[in-house]
């Protein structure tokens, strides 16, 4: 059996067998681990275009990346408060 040093390249993984991967340090998935599991669905997103106040689109750019998902978490949070509430 060969430990790789290196990671391999896409051709190297190309060429590689499934009998050569070495598992044994990966641990079995035994009744313990699926236990506590449960099935998540995607909410899948949407590419929109929407219009915006400046200031609450700097508002959520300024901590830099990833302002879309604040916003979309802020949108979730109120879609389920609003659904509780009726």
């Amino acid at each position: 059996m060969n430990r790789f040093v290196k990671p391999l390249s896409v051709a190297e993984i190309k060429q590689t067998n499934d009998e050569d991967i070495d598992f044994s340090d990966i641990p079995e998935l035994d009744e313990t681990f699926w236990r506590d599991a449960e099935v998540v669905h995607p909410d899948l997103t949407e590419q929109i275009t929407m219009r915006v106040k400046r200031s609450v689109l700097d508002y959520f750019r300024a901590p830099g990346k990833g302002y879309q998902t604040r916003i979309n978490r802020v949108l979730e949070s109120y879609v389920r408060a609003q659904r509780q509430s009726q």
